[in-house]
């Protein structure tokens, strides 16, 4: 194994590490809240803490990785996220909900360097393997799909206070992941390439090929998680049993991680728009089955396409973004692409709740189609730029 391909395999593992105990914690999270907030409306601020906290590091922790280095940079990240699992743990033995607050927090900035971990997969890999480094990379959830769920219910007593075992558990998966990013050798900047500041950020933000990258991770996120939220409430409300929810939610998150096994490769042989552009149809295809009834079989084959075609618009765009900027513009190019997607998708999050409480399931549905209807168009319109400009070229 060379070396581009060993640090691929390891940034792999720490995905997968990450994702299992963010799948434990997201577990566990509003059951602790539940039983340590005097408020119980209160019980889901944790998360709310860590999904804003996750959001506002994305630009900082991409700043800090290209100052420290990609490695010196994660390995911060981690500890961060150690510390926080640690004051989880101290926060439950002492009954402090505020305490309790801020552990989420302090892992919600693990979360926020836990995003570069695809783009550093890129950047070792040769242009050839880059969309395949980056599938990889997110093909780590498929473990953690697996992993998180029996590990937060293995640990849910394993010490006397309840859940408290899940975050010594996350902190155990924590120092496997400073191991491994021990062992990742990540390739240095050139003296002049550290030192360029590269293009202004308002040029860079203006090409085709980032407004169309980042208008389809913001859409293919933003849809999955307006739709994947909103389905466990939506099948409660029709009578469905809260274990079919689960087991609808569990095949989703498969459905968005499986396919990373061989997205990178249908990307080098078919090109990332028609991935991107496949993804699209997946989505529609799911809105579709949504809008035609709502037995389990329905969200069981909706929410699988959802994920396949979150899979397919995420991989593809980030993919598609590595075109937009140089070495030395990508710190701020991968901060800003994520600050916006992350936001997105904190705001669709927030909006699913909204329309399905005051206008239904129909509504969550027409909205996530007019959404990736604004997709569809971006990603044709690049499309038909590029065949125009290669049919000039050609004349």
């Amino acid at each position: 194994m060379n070396q581009a391909k060993q640090a691929v395999f390891l940034l792999a593992a720490c995905q997968a590490l990450a994702m299992s105990g963010s799948i434990v914690l997201f577990t566990t999270a509003a059951l602790i809240g539940s039983t340590l907030a005097a408020d119980k409306s209160l019980a889901t601020l944790p998360l709310a803490l860590l999904q804003l906290a996750t959001m506002l590091t994305t630009i900082p922790a991409a700043f800090a990785l290209k100052q420290w280095g990609r490695q010196r940079g994660f390995i911060t990240g981690v500890l961060i996220g150690m510390s926080g699992a640690g004051l989880g743990v101290y926060a439950i033995f002492a009954g402090s909900f505020v305490l309790f607050s801020i552990a989420a927090l302090l892992y919600g900035i693990f979360n926020g360097f836990v995003g570069y971990y695809r783009f550093a997969a890129a950047d070792v890999a040769t242009e050839a393997f880059r969309s395949r480094a980056i599938s990889f990379v997110i093909a780590g959830g498929i473990l953690a799909a697996f992993v998180g769920p029996q590990l937060a219910t293995w640990t849910k007593d394993w010490l006397p206070a309840t859940f408290a075992g899940g975050l010594v558990a996350i902190a155990l998966l924590q120092l496997v992941t400073l191991l491994l990013l021990s062992l990742v050798q990540f390739p240095p900047l050139s003296e002049q390439k550290y030192q360029e500041s590269g293009r202004r950020l308002g040029a860079i933000v203006q090409q085709p090929v980032f407004i169309v990258a980042v208008l389809g991770s913001m859409i293919g996120y933003g849809v999955m998680a307006l739709l994947m939220t909103a389905t466990p409430l939506a099948m409660v409300e029709v009578n469905h049993p809260f274990h079919t929810a689960a087991s609808v939610i569990q095949w989703h998150v498969l459905g968005m991680f499986t396919p990373s096994l061989f997205t990178g490769y249908l990307i080098a042989r078919f090109g990332v728009l028609t991935i991107i552009l496949i993804g699209i149809l997946l989505n529609g295809l799911c809105i579709g089955i949504n809008l035609s009834g709502m037995h389990a079989l329905h969200f069981f084959s909706a929410l699988l396409l959802l994920g396949v075609g979150w899979n397919f618009m995420f991989i593809g765009s980030t993919t598609l973004l590595t075109e937009s900027y140089t070495p030395s513009e990508r710190a701020k190019t991968q901060a800003t692409h994520d600050f916006l997607m992350l936001s997105f998708v904190a705001f669709a999050t927030f909006l699913s709740g909204r329309l399905l409480n005051d206008w239904g399931w129909m509504a969550v549905n027409y909205t996530g189609l007019a959404l990736i209807g604004v997709a569809l168009v971006a990603v044709l319109w690049l499309r038909q730029r590029r065949f125009a400009l290669q049919l000039h070229q050609i004349k």
